[in-house]
């Protein structure tokens, strides 16, 4: 065998060995490949009395065909989820749904499932993506938000841009998942250092708590108008804090976490009465979505493998 030719080999084994050993650290944030892997956690994570988000897996898709059959997935997910009886919603990427290849194309499958998930009482949550779709998936949004009120758009923390969206989205009624980010980002457009991204998301929450939207009584008692998706702790616990000086109830917010990940931290917020929910991905493009989680926080290993020991 020549050097080449054991380059090749090693490189190759080397990466089989590590897709492996990630493949069994990820079966803890992941349902599965199928449908009924998702439901089937999703089932679990009601009977610990916290919400299920599901998520088909992908993103950057370009064939016409693949993305007219991630549409269907979502389409019969919805379908299921109803039938099925689940506390549960789902969280689509704009990308896998034709944003890569057209506004009009993503917009339009867009509109369909927030009709689907509109005859079955359901919602839909739209993941934010890297800082190229940022500027499309607001105004998708703000197009659907002339439909229905059931759907929801995520905010980053990372980027610089972020307090003027969310001053936009809250004077227009819209419902908001804020997160720190996942994707890398130059300085210009985001910030670099954990602490800048922590500050501003800390600014984040206090315009969330403090507008006037929320706090006028425009909305129900049982309403979830925007949701917390952090694993930090002190984050976690200034949300609490604000939540006690503010006028809203404590059911018009809530935290969202990774599947299998900070599992004692969600049974303690659900038996102090917060609402909780698990964003469950499933399906067999886990690859990329593993490694981004890893690389967008190094405390994310810390926190599944922690999961993994305490399990």
């Amino acid at each position: 065998m020549n050097m080449d030719i054991r380059s090749n080999y090693s490189h190759s084994h080397n990466y089989l060995l590590m897709e492996r050993l990630l493949l069994r650290l990820v079966k803890k944030w992941t349902a599965g490949d199928k449908m009924e892997d998702a439901l089937m956690a999703a089932k679990a994570s009601n009977m610990k009395g916290q919400k299920a988000i599901i998520n088909y897996l992908g993103e950057d898709h370009t064939e016409v065909e693949r993305i007219s059959g991630n549409t269907k997935e979502y389409s019969i997910l919805l379908e299921r989820i109803y039938s099925d009886k689940i506390d549960g919603c789902i969280s689509v990427k704009p990308s896998q749904l034709g944003l890569s290849v057209s506004y009009d194309l993503c917009l339009k499958n867009l509109i369909t499932l927030n009709k689907r998930a509109r005859d079955f009482g359901g919602f839909t949550w739209i993941d934010m993506e890297s800082s190229k779709y940022t500027d499309d998936i607001l105004m998708i949004y703000l197009e659907l938000l002339r439909y229905s009120h059931n759907v929801g758009v995520v905010l980053q923390s990372v980027l610089r841009r972020t307090a003027s969206d969310l001053l936009h989205l809250l004077e227009v009624g819209g419902k908001v998942r804020l997160v720190k980010g996942a994707y890398h980002e130059n300085d210009h457009i985001a910030f670099t250092s954990s602490e800048e991204v922590n500050a501003n998301y800390i600014k984040l929450l206090g315009m969330l708590f403090s507008s006037n939207y929320v706090n006028d009584n425009k909305i129900g008692d049982d309403t979830v108008e925007f949701a917390i998706a952090t694993h930090d702790s002190k984050l976690i616990e200034h949300t609490i804090r604000l939540w006690r000086n503010s006028k809203i109830g404590k059911k018009n917010f809530e935290f969202e976490f990774l599947k299998g990940i900070r599992d004692e931290l969600k049974r303690y917020l659900v038996e102090k009465g917060y609402r909780v929910a698990d964003y469950i991905p499933y399906g067999d493009d886990w690859l990329p979505y593993s490694f981004r989680r890893l690389k967008e926080r190094k405390r994310n290993l810390f926190l599944l493998a922690r999961s993994l020991v305490q399990s």
